[in-house]
């Protein structure tokens, strides 16, 4: 990426972006495009308020451009993802327009000039810029309108507590599934804020008491990066791959309340088989209902939504079914950070019996490595061989002298021979 002083004096820019011609990749799911997506791409969405998981996978993806049809932030909450991006070095073009998608194909060489995006000579499209103080000013004006954004959270919130209680009161009707929770540990996982992190912090605790792994969607394939077997899917299945979905994990579609559940023809064009568990609230919620209903002894969450900016990055107007399913299995639940925390690992008796073992193998290469360790080597030998002299007297007819036994000095063995 090139980068050409301002046009215009007065310009907050000090320098404007300009990308070679680079392939268009283009989808309005921005999860679905980080798929696919390649380094030096220039990258095509349409995602208001950009969230940081979406932004840290735009990030990891390294485009050479992101161009948002839609505004980036919107001013509805304060959103972290359009600053994610610049910090990581990633021209951010926003509010371009949805024509972007009508007068661009997957696959066209395009590239982009300040706002501009063109192909070619022709200007498709214009947008604004996005800059560090742009950015800044736009979060400012969000946060000023978060008192709003906060009674309209917490009204949907009380709304649909009443309509989800079932939740609370275990009426909901959780299925039977194979995997046996009884008495054993889960560890569920989502693709949310610092997973990656939080599942390399318990390494330690997946080896020793070996949790039953839980994946929720995407969640599953994170298991699967970090080098483990996912025990359980859970989840609408729109966005796990069909590795994580035949790795031999059961599979356990969310459908909505009527019973209806759209994941559930893509496992059968891969023909697997599936259960499923019609609820309201989220895939993570009832992943933790059913756990707790199965009989397991702790729940370890990884990357689960918990505050108000995580609700709203997911386009959540409330949190009812989270609320309602944190006071169910609260006394179960703990976040991967507390557990990283307060555990620590413990030796076992092999691991101790192996360092033992460990250093007898450095004192013995010590010993006969050095003049001083191989004499003592010697006396101990003697020693050990007029022990079993005498030890082998003790049957013998003939009794045995001082000097047979080794235990006289020379002087007094010369003595004593004829």
């Amino acid at each position: 990426m090139k980068l050409r002083k301002a046009r215009k004096p007065g310009d907050r820019n000090s320098a404007i972006p300009e990308t070679s011609d680079s392939l268009a990749r283009l989808d309005r799911r921005t999860k679905d495009l980080t798929k696919r997506l390649q380094p030096g791409e220039i990258a095509i969405i349409d995602h208001e308020d950009i969230d940081r998981v979406s932004a840290e996978a735009l990030v990891e993806c390294r485009p050479a451009a992101v161009v948002n049809a839609a505004k980036s932030i919107s001013g509805r909450y304060p959103n972290l993802g359009p600053g994610i991006l610049l910090d990581g070095g990633i021209p951010l073009i926003d509010d371009a327009g949805g024509q972007l998608f009508e007068r661009i194909t997957e696959g066209d060489r395009i590239r982009v000039e300040g706002g501009r995006v063109l192909r070619g000579d022709e200007e498709i499209a214009a947008g604004v810029l996005q800059t560090r103080e742009s950015i800044d000013a736009d979060m400012a004006t969000a946060e000023a309108g978060m008192d709003d954004a906060l009674v309209s959270f917490v009204e949907n919130t009380i709304e649909y507590v009443r309509k989800d209680s079932d939740l609370l009161l275990g009426k909901v009707g959780v299925p039977h599934v194979r995997t046996d929770f009884t008495g054993r540990q889960a560890l569920i996982v989502v693709r949310g804020y610092h997973y990656k992190e939080d599942l390399a912090m318990l390494r330690p605790y997946i080896r020793e008491y070996r949790p039953i792994l839980i994946g929720v969607d995407g969640g599953a394939d994170a298991i699967l990066e970090a080098g483990y077997q996912p025990d359980m899917i859970v989840g609408d299945m729109d966005s796990v791959s069909d590795t994580a979905l035949t790795s031999g994990a059961e599979l356990v579609v969310h459908a909505y309340r009527d019973g209806r559940a759209p994941g559930v023809e893509r496992l059968h064009d891969l023909g697997l088989e599936c259960v499923l568990f019609p609820a309201s609230g989220t895939s993570e919620d009832i992943a933790m209902l059913l756990a707790d209903d199965k009989g397991a002894s702790l729940i370890v969450a990884v990357g689960t939504h918990d505050t108000l900016i995580e609700f709203l990055d997911k386009g959540r107007k409330g949190m009812a079914s989270t609320f309602l399913t944190r006071l169910r299995v609260g006394s179960k639940l703990v976040d991967a950070k507390g557990v990283s925390r307060l555990y620590r690992q413990r030796i076992s008796s092999l691991q101790l019996a192996l360092l033992v073992v460990a250093g007898f193998v450095a004192l013995s290469a010590a010993v006969t490595a050095t003049p001083g360790g191989q004499t003592l080597l010697g006396l101990i030998g003697a020693n050990f061989d007029g022990f079993f002299q005498w030890l082998r007297g003790l049957f013998d007819s003939t009794p045995p002298t001082a000097a047979d036994l080794g235990i006289v000095s020379p002087l007094l063995k010369d003595s004593l021979t004829p």
